[in-house]
C-alpha cells in the first residue's frame, strides 16, 4: 500500500524527533510491504518567519490531502510576546480547527523500567494504564467574545468556554468507544457545581451512557481527578474532559511516566474503530524544549509512539502499530536512556541513536 503522510516539524526539537518518526515509518514500509511518501509544512514560529503567518495555506492543504499528519511541536522564546498579534500557538489551534481534529487520545502507561523515574512512589504506579480523550476544537480555546481592552478602570479580558450538544456528544461518543475496546469504564470530567457548560456536559453523557449498557459510567469533577491523578492513577481506564480540563490534567499525568519525553498523542477527526481509518494528526505532548533544541539528546519516544497510533488509527495498521510499540519497550527492556529519564549509572543515548536502535529492533 501506498500512504502520504504529512510532516510538519514545527519549532525547536520538533524536527529532531520527527525525522526519528520517519525512520520508523520507512523501516515499518521495507517490513510490510508498504510505501510512505511525505511532504512538509511550515507551522509555528518558522512559518511565522517565513510567512508571517502560523499556518500557512499551503500547509493546511497540504494535511488535508495527506492520509495522516505527523506533528512535531510549535514555540519558543524567540515568539514568545504575549503583546504579539501572532503566536506559534495559533498554528496549532488553526490546524485542529481546519482539519476538524475534535478528539485528542493521550495515553499514559508507566513502564516497568521507568517506574522509578516518576518522583511518586513505585506503589501508587504500579498498573496505570489510561487514556485521556481531550476535547480540542471548543471551550475556552475557542469561544466567543475572546479579546483584551482597557477602560477607565484599568485592563480587562475575557475568554468564553462554549460548547454546543454537537461538540459534547461527539467527544464523548469517542469515549464510550474506547472504553468499549478497553476495561469498560469512562470517568466523564467536569465542573458541573459551578458551570453551565458542565452540567449540559454531564447532562449529555448521562443520557448517552444508556447507549452504552456495558460501560461503567463515572462522573468526576475536574479538581478531583487531578488530585486522585497523582494519589489512585490506576483506578483510571478512559477519562474524557473539555478542552482546557483535558490540557491541564493530560500535562499532570506526564509526571506518573516520569516524563513528557514519553507521551504520544493522537488528535482525530473520527470515532475510531479497531481496524478503522480515521484521519488524524500525531504528536508528542511535550514542546518545543528550546534548551536542548540543536543538541542531540531531545528523547524521540513521544514521536515514535505517536507514529504507532498513526499506523493504528489512521492506516489501520495494527500489526505494525505493535511492532513499533514493542520496539521501545525492548529499547528500554535493553537499558538505553535519553537523558530525561536515566537514573545514575543508565546507558544515556542521543535522539539519533535512541531512534536507531528502536529501528533496529524493527527487525
Amino acid at each position: 500500500m501506498d500512504y502520504k503522510i504529512a510532516v510538519l516539524p514545527g519549532d525547536g526539537i520538533g524536527p529532531e524527533v520527527t525525522n526519528e518518526s520517519v525512520k520508523v515509518l520507512n523501516a515499518i514500509g521495507d517490513r510490510f510491504g508498504h510505501t510512505f511518501s511525505y511532504e512538509h509544512g511550515a507551522v509555528g514560529g518558522n512559518a511565522i518567519d517565513d510567512y508571517g503567518n502560523a499556518l500557512p495555506d499551503s500547509t493546511l492543504r497540504t494535511a488535508k490531502a495527506a492520509d495522516a499528519v505527523l506533528f512535531g511541536a510549535v514555540g519558543g522564546p524567540k515568539w514568545d510576546d504575549p503583546r504579539a498579534k501572532t503566536r506559534p500557538e495559533d498554528g496549532l489551534l488553526a490546524i485542529r480547527q481546519g482539519l476538524d481534529l475534535f478528539a485528542n487520545l493521550r495515553p499514559v502507561q508507566v513502564v516497568p523500567q521507568l517506574i522509578d523515574a516518576s518522583t511518586l512512589k513505585p506503589s501508587v504506579l504500579e498498573g496505570v494504564d489510561f487514556v485521556v480523550v481531550r476535547e480540542l476544537t471548543g471551550g475556552l480555546y475557542y469561544g466567543k467574545p475572546k479579546k483584551r481592552w482597557s477602560n477607565s478602570r484599568g485592563r480587562r479580558g475575557v475568554d468564553t468556554m462554549y460548547y454546543s450538544e454537537e461538540f459534547i456528544s461527539r467527544v464523548l461518543r469517542v469515549g464510550f468507544e474506547l472504553a468499549r475496546m478497553r476495561r469498560k469504564k469512562l470517568t466523564s470530567v467536569d465542573k458541573a457545581n459551578v458551570l453551565e457548560s458542565s452540567r449540559l456536559w454531564r447532562e449529555i453523557a448521562m443520557e448517552m451512557g444508556q447507549e452504552y449498557p456495558d460501560v461503567e459510567l463515572e462522573h468526576v469533577l475536574v479538581d478531583t481527578a487531578a488530585m486522585q491523578l497523582v494519589r489512585q492513577p490506576s483506578r483510571f481506564d478512559v477519562m474524557v474532559a473539555e478542552n482546557t480540563f483535558g490540557d491541564i490534567l493530560t500535562d499532570e499525568a506526564a509526571v506518573l511516566s516520569g516524563s513528557m519525553g514519553m507521551l504520544p498523542s493522537a488528535s482525530l477527526a473520527g470515532v475510531p474503530e479497531a481496524g478503522g481509518r480515521a484521519f488524524g494528526l500525531y504528536e508528542p505532548i511535550h514542546g518545543t524544549a528550546p534548551d536542548i533544541a540543536g543538541q542531540g539528546i531531545a528523547n524521540p519516544i513521544a514521536s515514535i509512539l505517536s507514529t504507532a497510533m498513526l499506523l493504528r488509527y489512521s492506516l489501520g495498521l495494527d500489526e505494525a502499530a505493535a511492532l513499533v510499540e514493542d520496539a521501545v519497550s525492548r529499547a528500554l527492556a535493553d537499558g538505553y536512556r535519553s537523558g530525561d529519564i536515566a537514573s545514575p549509572g543508565d546507558s544515556i543515548v542521543g535522539t539519533t541513536q535512541m531512534g536507531d536502535i528502536i529501528v533496529s529492533l524493527l527487525g
